[in-house]
């Protein structure tokens, strides 16, 4: 059954060859790594969604990526069994009927009993850990960031034997658009992504693409306009390294060994940004002593992908202002309604 999708996708490379050829796949594509997809505040279901959808798959075709990450806010709106067929089952269709696996974090605009639905692989859970290769993935709620939460995190990441660490959720810990960055949610996680070698940090809620400046050894993204866009809502300088505001977007990841390579592509499949991120050892989480970040790691990416330069910078901490939330009120557990393929809960 898996034959047929792979081999109308290989007609379909060919076929899109000439509407790609602005977009040249960066990545090495090497057999046997890891590679996957992420994607941020999709769930709109309006024609935006779908046509960034179509290019991620012409993506796909050329750079056959295995799972996806989903950085919440995966549904806008209502929640019925047509609503999660419109908004992720009928724009993905291609990528779901080949079997690529998608993992989805919980935004603000989520029902938490997303966690129940099959093809967003949540396990009933709000948080989760999982393998791929040499890479650990931690899925965390940054809508509540409840002890028992951040208790388990620590325990998950101290016992990680594996060689990357990858965080991501919905809510981003640095970013320049006008919501700011979630401050008191960086006070709780930073220090134990840097005690315990996170390498990156992927998040959506802003409608926009962003590559931080490394920040404590640890290189942040903001990839959340997979459907929608806020417009120029973004400024490089001192804490934003590349940002992209023009367009829709999304990102490809390719990790291989020792390296993880990266590309955000836009709605209309153009590159937009590129390179090359180093697995490192960590750093000492004494020195993560506030919220402001003190130093500042500049990676300077060159137009080939396998080398970097890295210089170190100071710079002023950026004045932001935390944006208080009252915590939700845990959801309670919802059987799977009766119904057929179509229905929400039905891939139980």
């Amino acid at each position: 059954m898996r034959t047929l999708p792979r081999i109308g996708l290989a007609v379909l490379a060919c076929c899109w060859t000439a509407s790609l050829a602005a977009q040249t796949i960066a990545l090495p594509n090497r057999k046997g790594s890891q590679k996957f997809v992420v994607i941020g505040d999709a769930g709109t279901g309006d024609k935006a969604q779908y046509a960034v959808a179509a290019t991620i798959t012409k993506v796909y075709a050329l750079f056959p990526f295995t799972f996806a990450l989903m950085l919440g806010d995966n549904l806008y709106g209502g929640e019925r069994p047509q609503d999660f067929a419109n908004k992720f089952e009928l724009p993905y269709k291609a990528l779901l009927d080949d079997k690529v696996e998608f993992n989805a974090a919980l935004g603000n605009h989520d029902d938490p009993n997303q966690r129940y639905y099959k093809l967003f692989n949540m396990g009933g859970e709000r948080y989760r850990t999982y393998k791929k290769g040499n890479i650990r993935f931690f899925i965390l709620d940054s809508n509540y960031l409840d002890p028992d939460q951040v208790k388990w995190l620590e325990k998950e990441l101290a016992a990680s034997g594996s060689d990357w660490k990858i965080a991501y959720f919905h809510h981003p810990l640095y970013t320049t658009a006008s919501r700011g960055p979630e401050l008191e949610n960086r006070k709780i996680l930073e220090p134990l992504f840097v005690k315990y070698g996170v390498d990156v940090v992927f998040s959506g809620h802003e409608h926009i693409y962003e590559r931080i400046w490394p920040q404590q050894g640890i290189q942040y993204f903001t990839a959340g306009g997979a459907a929608k866009l806020n417009r120029n809502d973004t400024h490089p300088g001192d804490l934003t390294e590349v940002g992209f505001a023009t367009d829709r977007s999304f990102m490809i990841v390719e990790v291989a060994g020792d390296s993880m390579y990266f590309q955000a592509i836009s709605g209309a499949g153009a590159t937009i940004d590129k390179g090359v991120i180093a697995r490192h050892l960590g750093a000492d989480p004494k020195s993560v002593a506030s919220a402001a970040p003190v130093v500042t790691r500049k990676t300077t990416v060159t137009k080939t992908p396998r080398k970097t330069t890295t210089t170190t910078k100071r710079t002023p901490p950026l004045k932001a202002v935390p944006q208080p939330r009252t915590p939700p009120k845990p959801a309670p557990a919802k059987p799977p309604p009766a119904g057929g393929r179509r229905g929400a809960l039905a891939h139980l």
